[in-house]
């Protein structure tokens, strides 16, 4: 049984930064890939951003690409700057198998999902 789960979220005003982790416990695969995707009030699920198991490439939504940065050691980080009131939402980590081109923002290719944790951003 593999569980996510997700530290950091919090309310902030616009033009803050803020960082959220991702903890994986249980066993999974030797080699993995994770994500992060963000669910807002009455949107569908949308991917923010990604990263394989070598950590060398990683994978980001336009709407973030510049602010937000995705990496991984122990845990997986998000690290969120320039916050916009549209990065509002519950924000997820994810896990899949394999992340590449091909994969990395479908939510039917990752395997195990957190609870979510919520990020507030105030004009």
């Amino acid at each position: 049984q593999v569980q996510l789960v997700e530290f950091g979220g919090a309310s902030v005003h616009a033009g803050d930064s803020l960082a959220l982790s991702c903890a994986v416990n249980g066993r999974y695969r030797p080699s993995y890939g994770m994500g992060w995707f963000r669910q807002a009030p009455g949107e569908a699920r949308e991917f923010v951003a990604a990263i394989p198991w070598s950590g060398r490439t990683s994978y980001y939504a336009e709407s973030v690409k510049g602010r937000f940065t995705i990496s991984r050691d122990s845990v997986l980080r998000l690290q969120m700057n320039s916050l916009k009131p549209e990065d509002t939402a519950v924000y997820y980590c994810a896990i899949a198998p394999v992340v590449d081109r091909g994969t990395y923002d479908r939510p039917g290719e990752y395997d195990y999902w957190g609870q979510g944790t919520q990020v507030t951003v105030s004009s």
